[in-house]
């Protein structure tokens, strides 16, 4: 089915399973791989490797969130052209969006890979430990040209309606990174470089073929002669920033956590925050998966003027992200042992116990935390950057750290109940955005009386 058929026509329930659900199981997939890396690391590797895994991947992510930025910030105004039936901009958009993502990855990549060494210094990590983690960031760093433009293309297919080819590609994804990373550690014996040349591999091979329907003229978007404006990159920067912020402010977050866990607990603590860190990392892809899959449709809708037919996608997300949240909830209550297992698998009782009373804690989070991101998608896919960013930065950034202050006396246990304090805080913050936004989201269809 055309996508513009499919966002339009199709009724709004038959709609979020035929988008949502193959994007869930598209960011599943590529949660999967991100969880194996972990496991794979923790198991071939030992406890060192694992923590200085989890010591790095903040810059890691920092740097993939620039091509989440222009991706997910395109990607937004490409789908209201479509639904304005301004094709020529829409593919305008693409095209320099795509150019963008090569040229700052470049950049970034090669400042992460000289500044590896200092970061780590700078984080309090030292000798075996803070070795680990520079190769392993560097590696990331040297491949970052030819890997970051496969979390934007992502959208790209999915604006043109390859909901199931972007769906088979994450999990072509995860396979392939998985399958190479039990070959490099597993069977080659190679260090903690080989897991991020495996995951990196991956990723370079999904891009290339990813992009085939696009030079091949077999998408709805096409590549075009590049115009650059100033109106279009504030545009792409200004719709990216909610999530680019979140990420950026989520690794400064994870960042000042590791610097205190490391002088609170060294190893030990730096460890079972990255256990924190990987189930949240597994859960919240399935949220993001559900919610940015339909932000092209509901992007279309609210460009056709169809605001009936947005309210009526977005109630659907948001009953889907709560039943995923809960659910979420009950899992990482009932299994602690278990999770901290798969990761730490030579865990004594005194870090087993710390473990699974963080988990315990950390639960608590998702009993909320699906309306602030739901919400922020809603925001985000309608073109209101400003209040979806302040959800972003608030939930990232602000209210962990403001946290980290009240909950300081409480030792670590107070950096465990900071995750489920910021949900709440975020919840609140959401309610009163869409109680303030109320009047503009109930707004009739284009032709049709307000009552």
């Amino acid at each position: 089915m055309k996508s513009t058929a499919l966002f339009s026509k199709t009724p709004p329930l038959k709609l979020f399973f035929l988008a949502s659900i193959p994007g869930a199981v598209s960011m599943l997939a590529s949660a999967l791989y991100q969880t194996i890396d972990g496991i794979f690391v923790g198991q071939f590797l030992g406890a060192t490797a694992f923590a200085a895994l989890n010591l790095a991947m903040p810059f890691v992510i920092i740097n993939f969130s620039l091509a989440d930025l222009i991706g997910v910030g395109s990607a937004v105004p490409i789908s209201i052209c479509l639904g304005k039936k301004q094709e020529g901009e829409a593919n305008n958009i693409f095209t320099c969006a795509c150019l963008m993502i090569v040229g700052t990855s470049v950049a970034v990549g090669g400042i992460l890979f000289a500044a590896a060494p200092l970061l780590m210094l700078l984080m309090g990590a030292q000798g075996e430990f803070a070795r680990l983690a520079v190769q392993y960031l560097q590696v990331y760093a040297l491949c970052s040209p030819v890997t970051t433009i496969i979390f934007a293309v992502d959208n790209y297919l999915r604006i043109c309606g390859h909901i199931r080819g972007s769906m088979l590609l994450n999990i072509l994804m995860s396979a392939l990174s998985a399958g190479l990373e039990f070959l490099f550690l597993g069977v080659f014996g190679w260090g903690i470089w080989g897991a991020a040349l495996a995951t990196c591999s991956g990723m370079m091979v999904c891009a290339v073929i990813a992009f085939i329907p696009f030079f091949r003229k077999k998408a709805l978007l096409r590549f075009c002669r590049p115009r650059f404006s100033g109106r279009m990159i504030r545009q792409i920067v200004a719709c990216g920033s909610p999530n680019f912020l979140n990420n950026i402010a989520g690794r400064v977050t994870s960042i000042i956590m590791n610097a205190i866990l490391v002088r609170l607990g060294g190893e030990t603590a730096v460890s079972v925050y990255g256990v924190l860190m990987f189930a949240e990392g597994f859960i919240q892809p399935l949220l993001y998966g559900m919610c940015d899959s339909l932000q092209p449709a509901v992007g279309y809708n609210w460009g056709a003027q169809k605001f009936s037919r947005v309210r009526a996608i977005e109630k659907c997300c948001f009953a889907a992200s709560g039943i995923v949240s809960l659910l979420a909830a009950a899992v990482i209550a009932l299994f602690p042992g278990q999770i901290t297992a798969l990761f730490m698998p030579q865990a004594g009782p005194e870090v087993l116990a710390l473990s699974i009373a963080a988990l315990q804690l950390f639960s608590l989070t998702y009993i909320t935390r699906w309306f602030s991101f739901a919400t922020q998608s809603y925001m985000l896919a309608i073109e209101k950057p400003l209040p979806a960013s302040l959800i972003s930065v608030s939930t990232a950034l602000v209210f962990p750290v403001l946290l980290i202050g009240a909950f300081w006396p409480l030792g670590l246990t107070g950096i465990w109940l900071n995750f489920a304090g910021t949900s709440v805080l975020a919840a609140v913050l959401s309610l009163v955005i869409l109680k303030k936004m109320r009047p503009e989201l109930k707004r009739p269809d284009a032709g049709i009386e307000a009552a």
